[in-house]
């Protein structure tokens, strides 16, 4: 069984799970410049959230405050312009409900074919999840639908799900090069 310590773990290790670049102080305001994106953010947007810093060749986790403070456990580093800071994303919350609703084998195993086919969970750009409609029934089955955009290809994935006397979850995913890859999972 995995514990939610190795959920977060697997989340964590994602590829594209942050979104990295500088910062600058333009008049008094704390501005980020996302490096993919080249966007510019208010980084007060991030306040309180969790933010990594890249100090002495590695990165260190801490939290925003509006002051341009980071603190880092019981400590407090200032940022400084044209540091090089992460922000974490934020999965879609459709698709964070319908992975805490799996079970722990069906979960590991979506994630890492997913990953296997070059896709992190944090490129989904759509999630319709009807077994959060589900919540009453005691039979609960249908099929959920999610699309990943890694930037180079697209992978559209239908989570079929029967819970009822067996748990059987299935994954079918196609990519729209014409790849497709099945796996099921059936609890007893």
């Amino acid at each position: 069984m995995m514990n939610r310590q190795q959920r977060r773990k697997l989340y964590d290790n994602q590829q594209r799970a942050y979104n990295e670049g500088t910062v600058e102080q333009i008049n008094d305001q704390w501005i980020f410049f996302d490096e993919e994106t080249e966007e510019a953010t208010m980084l007060d947007d991030f306040f309180q959230q969790e933010i990594e810093i890249f100090r002495m060749n590695r990165w260190k986790k801490g939290v925003f405050l509006e002051t341009g403070e980071i603190r880092i456990g019981k400590e407090s580093t200032m940022l400084r312009d044209h540091d090089l800071v992460r922000v974490k994303k934020h999965l879609i919350y459709s698709l964070e409900r319908l992975l805490d609703g799996v079970n722990d084998d069906a979960f590991f195993q979506f994630v890492t074919t997913l990953n296997s086919l070059n896709f992190s969970i944090y490129d989904c750009i759509y999630c319709y999840n009807h077994l959060s409609f589900l919540s009453d029934e005691h039979r609960k089955d249908g099929v959920n639908f999610m699309v990943f955009d890694n930037q180079e290809v697209i992978c559209n994935v239908q989570h079929h799900f029967c819970y009822y006397e067996k748990v059987n979850d299935r994954f079918e995913f196609t990519l729209n090069t014409g790849k497709r890859l099945v796996i099921e999972k059936m609890i007893s």
